[in-house]
Parts: C-alpha cells; structure tokens; sequence
C-alpha cells in the first residue's frame, strides 16, 4: 500500500467523517454550516463548525472532500474517485 491509500484509510477511520462523507454523498454541495446543522440535529453529534472543519480538513487531504466557490459561498463536494480507485484493486 502506497501513502495515498494510507491517508485514505485514516480519513475512514473516524466516525464522525464518515457520518460528514454520508451527509455530503446524500446531500452534495453543502455549505460548512448547513453540514453543521444536518449532523446536530439528524445525528444529534455534538460538535462545533470549527471540529467539523478540522475533520473536513482530513477529508481534503484524502482527496475525498473538496470545495468550491458558488457564488459568495463555499461548498463542500464529495468525491469518491478515491474510493473507486482504492477498491478498484481488490475488486477487479
């Protein structure tokens, strides 16, 4: 395994990012606040928009999340690329 795979491996790792990596797959293109408020009130983590940010950060290295300007906002994107090519070698 290459350190991609490892830096893949260790975004998973944590809970809370993969409830995120749920979230924006169901619901892509979320601001950082509107994500905030989908995993407080649909489940019920208590966490604030700078812990989520230290996780979208993680997620960013990964190359599992990234963002975007849309008009005066950021959006946050789901990308499963790495995922797919991560898989790719066990499954084929």
């Amino acid at each position: 395994m290459n350190r991609n795979t490892d830096i893949i491996f260790k975004a998973l790792a944590d809970s809370t990012r993969r409830l995120i990596l749920d979230e924006l797959s169901e619901r892509n293109e979320m601001t950082l606040y509107e994500l905030t408020a989908r995993l407080i009130m649909k489940h019920n983590v208590s966490i604030s928009r700078q812990g989520i940010a230290k996780h979208l950060s993680i997620l960013e290295d990964a190359g599992l999340v990234f963002s975007k300007r849309k008009g005066k906002y950021r959006v946050l994107v789901f990308n499963n690329e790495p995922l797919k090519d991560l898989l790719k070698g066990w499954i084929e």
